[in-house]
């Protein structure tokens, strides 16, 4: 049964927040890049400059494309097929991610023959290399990883084909997405060089204009039931790119299950369902700053959801914070 700290932990969270973030760092096969910052001197960096830490609305956003006000790094990175790629996102203070909720998607897009630097992200068309939703078998989302102060992790295709691309990396935070037009936009992107011999292409049926690839009304971006944790979550835009290990038809992530979250390594994961779920507790959570940090144990899933009644509760407590 939906626990009253299920709904209300994420919440005082996301209430807490009083300005948001942005792409801090990201590493490439272990080398670290600074990403700009909004306010002071910033060194040369492949990562793309925005100009605000602020959630970004709505899917007609050209905010969508690399973020707002995003320009140009002076740096393009050099990469091969196969290197791992992190993203260090932090809050615009240098503390902890302060979201927790909704999934992580990462696309690529070849700059053709300019170097990334000079290419016009708003002429990109995106092939979506990776997305994670909640983890396995558990209430909690991959996100959360970043809200403890991790990275989030992709590998670029084994098998892609040399040239210049921009990564872009993307968090929908969906804490408030139970109303429409709610869903937040945090995206960055990477200038990259990609070596080795690949021959690996997306099709032109996989290829996308961002903003274009989602709409507001999106199962996956206007969701009443996101904190229903039994309703799989359907991820928006394009499935993964057929090339990138195999691909994946899937395109929801379960509620007790992780079904469908795929990686660029090409691992999906799955899980079946048992008669527990992990279920936030009443402990209290310890806060530190703007980070409220959550706590989960196992606990027996006794009765089926009232998805109506869960729904009320969740819009009135919302209702409340954004007033």
């Amino acid at each position: 049964m939906m626990t009253f700290s299920a709904i209300i932990l994420p919440l005082l969270a996301a209430g807490s927040v009083s300005a948001h973030g942005l792409l801090s760092v990201a590493t490439i096969n272990g080398k670290q890049y600074q990403g700009p910052k909004i306010f002071g001197d910033n060194g040369p960096s492949p990562i793309r400059a925005v100009n605000s830490p602020d959630p970004n609305y709505g899917t007609s956003n050209t905010a969508l494309t690399c973020g707002p006000g995003q320009t140009a790094g002076a740096n393009v990175a050099d990469a091969n097929p196969g290197d791992q790629v992190s993203f260090d996102w932090r809050g615009a203070d240098g503390s902890n991610w302060p979201h927790n909720t909704g999934p992580m998607l990462t696309y690529m897009a070849s700059c053709g023959s300019t170097t990334c630097d000079k290419f016009d992200a708003t002429q990109a068309k995106w092939f979506k290399i990776n997305q994670v939703g909640r983890k396995d078998g558990q209430v909690e989302w991959q996100q959360q990883d970043l809200f403890n102060g991790g990275v989030d992790t992709v590998s670029i295709p084994k098998n892609i084909a040399p040239g210049n691309y921009l990564i872009r990396h993307e968090i929908i935070a969906l804490h408030l997405a139970t109303s429409k037009g709610k869903a937040e936009f945090y995206p960055a992107c990477v200038q990259l060089n990609v070596g080795g011999s690949g021959t690996g292409k997306p099709t032109a049926s996989e290829l996308v204009s961002i903003p274009g690839a989602y709409s507001d009304d999106d199962p996956g971006i206007y969701d009443p039931d996101i904190y229903n944790t039994a309703a799989p979550y359907v991820f928006p835009g394009p499935p993964i790119a057929a090339f990138v290990d195999g691909g994946s038809s899937a395109s929801s992530s379960g509620g007790s299950s992780a079904a469908g979250t795929k990686s660029a390594s090409g691992s999906t994961a799955t899980a079946t369902r048992s008669g527990a779920i992990a279920t936030p507790t009443a402990k209290p959570a310890s806060v530190k700053g703007k980070v409220c940090k959550l706590q989960y144990t196992q606990q027996p899933l006794r009765a089926k959801r009232n998805k109506r009644s869960v729904s009320r509760i969740m819009r009135r407590w919302l209702e409340s914070w954004i007033q």
